[in-house]
């Protein structure tokens, strides 16, 4: 009987997957975990979206399917949100679609789109979604090498130049997991006037849109761009920006082929998430929970740049603070820069107790560097940091 498969051997190893199941012989072996690795939020939701969800459940009217592509409620309340955070005026019942997290929409949209004459141009790093949803689809990508946004623009636009063929699409996504770089809006209708001259599709994900620690950082939604509609899709979430990460629910909203496109998919694909999740995440994005946005960002502000300084204070691992998201992202340590970085973070949790996300996980141009999640109080952090130096002290 057969046992390899024609994807599953296309596909390389999951290196998240991995880095649980050393996590899991760790623990196993009796050792403590400080764990940095996986984006999972450790705040509590706003507390009256718990006390919602609570109610909803009891409710024994909404466990049947829910409908493919989303409940009006949401629709409506995710049409509202982008109105009073972007000035962007979208049309509920032919520019959105609910989604099962933004992940989930990202890869539907690529078998939606996908064929094998085409191609999508995907940053290196970025996260393994952006090129692995084409992958399954049996599409084709081609990377582009670049750290900041403004190099990925100037490479992207001299790929597509001096190619005899045209990407079908581009994937754009800041704040940037995992780099935490941003874009200015600059950026958004230079590339917005690029595309629509060579008729090429943008896939935008701003799943971190609300984490960001400045004024002057806050992120933008290529939608506010003139025209953007004609050629641009975008993908947000509820997971990160109100801790509901779990409820799997995201949204897309933009293009109307693409929207139409993704509908048809997804309905041979799915019902939708669990009618009271939808419901939650509606109430989630009104403006009641503005405060609590704040709050988030002050924390993740704040526990980035603890670690940022116990980390170089202590270990002499100097990382740049980030500007937004809920990452730290930066080079191995000097005394390490003679391994991988999947060979560093699997030496940090059997020797050290202490995890992060290996940087090759992102793609090529992401090895040597690692990413921290936000998602430990300052006393884990030095924890943290007590027990990486016991590892680091033999290397120096």
């Amino acid at each position: 009987m057969q046992k390899k498969f024609y994807l599953t051997q296309k596909l390389p190893p999951y290196i998240f997957a991995n880095i649980h199941q050393l996590k899991q012989e760790a623990i196993a072996n009796g050792k403590e975990i400080i764990d940095f690795g996986m984006g999972n939020p450790d705040s509590a939701p706003p507390q009256k979206i718990i006390e919602q969800l609570s109610k909803l459940v009891l409710d024994p009217s909404l466990y049947g399917y829910s409908v493919t592509g989303g409940i009006e409620f949401l629709k409506k309340a995710i049409v509202k949100y982008y109105h009073r955070r972007f000035g962007v005026e979208l049309d509920y019942k032919t520019e959105t679609l609910v989604t099962i997290g933004a992940k989930e929409g990202i890869a539907s949209l690529a078998l939606a789109i996908s064929d094998p004459q085409n191609f999508i141009c995907v940053p290196s790093p970025s996260y393994p979604i952006h090129t692995f949803g084409f992958s399954i689809a049996k599409g084709n990508t081609k990377h582009i090498s670049a750290l900041g946004a403004r190099d990925f623009l100037d490479k992207f636009k001299k790929l597509v130049e001096i190619d005899k063929q045209k990407p079908l699409a581009v994937i754009v996504s800041y704040p940037c997991n995992p780099t935490t770089e941003i874009a200015s809006f600059s950026f958004y209708e230079e590339l917005v006037d690029f595309c629509r001259k060579y008729q090429i599709y943008i896939i935008s994900d701003i799943a971190y849109c609300e984490l960001y620690f400045s004024k002057e950082d806050k992120p933008h939604s290529i939608l506010q761009v003139k025209g953007a509609r004609d050629l641009a899709i975008e993908f947000y979430s509820v997971s990160k920006s109100y801790s509901l990460a779990g409820t799997r629910v995201g949204f897309a909203l933009g293009n109307r082929d693409l929207i139409s496109a993704l509908y048809k998919i997804k309905s041979y694909l799915d019902y939708g998430s669990f009618t009271p999740l939808q419901i939650i995440a509606g109430h989630a994005l009104d403006e009641s929970n503005d405060d609590y946005l704040e709050n988030l960002r002050k924390l993740y502000k704040s526990r980035g740049e603890f670690l940022v300084k116990n980390f170089a204070d202590e270990l002499g691992w100097h990382i740049d603070k980030p500007k937004a998201s809920m990452f730290c992202w930066t080079k191995l340590p000097k005394q390490f820069s003679d391994i991988s970085s999947f060979e560093f973070c699997k030496k940090m949790i059997l020797d050290a107790g202490v995890a992060m996300s290996a940087g090759s996980s992102f793609g090529e141009n992401g090895e040597g560097y690692v990413r921290f999640s936000m998602i430990r109080t300052p006393n884990e952090i030095k924890q943290a940091s007590a027990k990486l130096k016991q590892v680091f002290s033999f290397k120096i």
